[in-house]
């Protein structure tokens, strides 16, 4: 059985992680995502499967002047309403795919650990490309792609239950791939690099930055996490739609 966010067990298990209880500060990435975020006063932003509206509120707080955050998970999106409370930011419950992306609307498009549930790639980057204003930004994490050809998204583990090696197979064929996550099978969609980054290129995207995300020395002590200095799990990458282009 693949499970969803709406699935009561699965859902309660994603709301017991780190990074669901203290937001973006126990969230690994985000040192190296925060620097990338282009400068937001009275910007337009949406966000693409935005969970519980972290970076949603980040935005309002960085002073963007209107803020539309989408999840397909409809807990996904009362809990993010809860958390907003008070706030100006408006939350829709709405699968990426099915997004209208009017034209030439929003200045930043951001979304956070979402695109690798999307199969078609090209069709997302195309509408996001069109929703964009001239000069405006699209910033993503993704699961890596070295972590999506993971044998089960898993180690293999020594007699003692150590992990031993990373087990990357299949890597130049794209698709479906099921994996347990917290403790469910779900299922996501592998994309090459070469997908990912010429993906962007063709539609017409200026690269700004590309950066495989490490945890930081302040999160060395968290169980497990030295393991995942052994192979990258996200890929960062910042791109912009150049005025006139």
């Amino acid at each position: 059985m693949n499970h969803t966010y709406d699935d009561e067990d699965f859902f309660g298990r994603y709301a017991g992680m780190p990074r669901s209880r203290e937001g973006l500060t126990a969230a690994g990435e985000w040192r190296q995502l925060k620097p990338l975020f282009p400068p937001l006063k009275g910007r337009s932003v949406l966000d693409l499967g935005c969970g519980y509206g972290w970076h949603c509120r980040f935005c309002e707080d960085q002073g963007a002047g209107r803020v539309l955050g989408i999840d397909s998970s409809r807990k996904m999106i009362e809990e993010a309403r809860r958390r907003s409370q008070g706030r100006d930011i408006e939350y829709r419950v709405c699968p990426v795919e099915e997004y209208e992306f009017p034209e030439n609307t929003w200045d930043l498009v951001v979304s956070n650990l979402a695109l690798h549930y999307i199969e078609d790639l090209d069709s997302v980057f195309e509408k996001v490309y069109r929703a964009l204003k001239e000069g405006g930004t699209f910033l993503f994490n993704i699961e890596h792609p070295t972590f999506t050809a993971g044998v089960n998204q898993d180690w293999i583990y020594t007699e003692k239950g150590e992990p031993a090696h990373w087990p990357v197979d299949s890597y130049f064929s794209p698709g479906k791939r099921s994996a347990l996550f917290l403790g469910c099978q779900v299922e996501k969609y592998h994309h090459t690099l070469t997908q990912i980054l010429m993906g962007l290129l063709n539609r017409g995207f200026v690269l700004e930055a590309v950066e495989e995300a490490q945890p930081p020395e302040e999160m060395m002590g968290i169980p497990g996490m030295e393991q995942e200095m052994r192979r990258p799990m996200m890929l960062l990458v910042k791109a912009g739609r150049l005025n006139g282009i």
